[in-house]
């Protein structure tokens, strides 16, 4: 909105030539968001206690978690409203991949509600049945992928993924192309839902993720500095900057209210959403493999859950882990909640270091 409105008057005062620039917008939106994550927190925490909408913890999780029972939980509702009022005030809309963003953002926000809904106010402790929520998550993926491959915002989206470490190769996916990208966005979508388990664990991850993802993309969309790294160059992708930054503003401002003792969690509403954005972001600026290190937590989450399955259903109900996910763990080994954050925070940011390296280390 503010992009169209001042650009449009940039004629009649030079000044205005500054909402031209992605850098000062993304600025202003990652600021805009967290305004708005801490003026709409302690007003919707309220609004969720009033109608009783709070979080019903796992008999079989534990024990420690027992007192977080009652917590309010859909905060990702404000998340959502951190990310996609910035995102529209400060992008330049006529961006397909901004309209992309966030309509995965919207698709499965909506999936998460009414996961939560059914729990949080229906009383369903499952929610949604797993089957009917997978099919949300492919679905949006298929779609997401159809339109890559049939009517793509530019040709460099041509079915072609960048390998870290490795300049001037791209893996032509082919007919995999789209089914990859399913994987993609329903993969990172359930990680992080598996990784919203602990105060502040998986919104402080996300924020990281997205803070590599802001500089990532605006590297991207930008030929002289995607030629000086000999990283793949894709005209329009740095406008998802602007995003990214909003999500990393949601992200601060959430976690003012979800650090230990969490205030209110995200839900699935929260988690999904994000999940799936950091995705499509991933897809968008062709970085699909570089999302395996950037989120390596992430991985590491969903991994110790895969594992812990096979290993009940195929060693006669053996288990490799105390309890999966794998934060919980080390909460079960001795390990304090905060400082099993604390501690996942960091592995996270060397992770993300990690990333970045493979910008230059080519």
């Amino acid at each position: 909105m503010f992009y169209h409105l001042f650009t449009h008057l940039v004629a009649y005062v030079s000044g205005f030539n500054l909402f031209r620039y992605i850098t000062f917008r993304t600025a202003a939106a990652t600021i805009t968001a967290i305004l708005i994550s801490l003026f709409l927190g302690p007003l919707f925490i309220r609004l969720l206690k009033k109608y009783q909408v709070k979080e019903k913890i796992r008999a079989e999780g534990p024990k420690s978690h027992l007192v977080k029972e009652g917590t309010p939980t859909m905060g990702g509702i404000i998340i959502l409203a951190a990310i996609i009022i910035p995102t529209l005030l400060w992008a330049d809309l006529t961006n397909y991949f901004i309209l992309m963003l966030l309509g995965t953002t919207l698709w499965l926000g909506v999936i998460g509600f009414m996961d939560d809904y059914l729990k949080a106010v229906k009383g369903h402790s499952k929610g949604m049945v797993a089957r009917k929520k997978l099919i949300g998550q492919l679905s949006l993926g298929l779609i997401f992928g159809l339109i890559l491959t049939f009517a793509p915002p530019n040709s460099s989206l041509d079915g072609t993924t960048g390998i870290p470490f490795l300049k001037n190769f791209m893996l032509y996916l082919g007919v995999l192309y789209i089914p990859f990208i399913m994987i993609v966005i329903t993969g990172s979508s359930n990680a992080v839902n598996l990784t919203d388990g602990c105060d502040g664990l998986a919104i402080g991850l996300t924020g990281i993720c997205f803070l590599v993802f802001t500089g990532v993309v605006y590297i991207s969309g930008r030929a002289d500095f995607s030629r000086y790294l000999q990283i793949d160059y894709v005209p329009g992708v740095g406008e998802l900057a602007v995003f990214c930054g909003a999500v990393v503003g949601a992200a601060l401002g959430f976690l003012w209210f979800n650090s230990n003792p969490a205030e209110v969690f995200m839900g699935d509403t929260g988690a999904l959403a994000l999940g799936g954005a950091l995705g499509a972001v991933a897809i968008l600026a062709k970085k699909e493999l570089l999302l395996v290190i950037v989120g390596g937590v992430f991985v590491i989450e969903a991994l110790s859950v895969i594992i812990q399955i096979l290993s009940y259903r195929y060693r006669g109900g053996k288990r490799v882990f105390k309890m999966a996910p794998i934060h919980h763990h080390f909460e079960l080994k001795g390990w304090a909640e905060s400082k099993v954050v604390t501690r996942f925070w960091i592995i996270g940011a060397l992770f993300a270091l990690l990333t970045l390296s493979t910008l230059k280390i080519r």
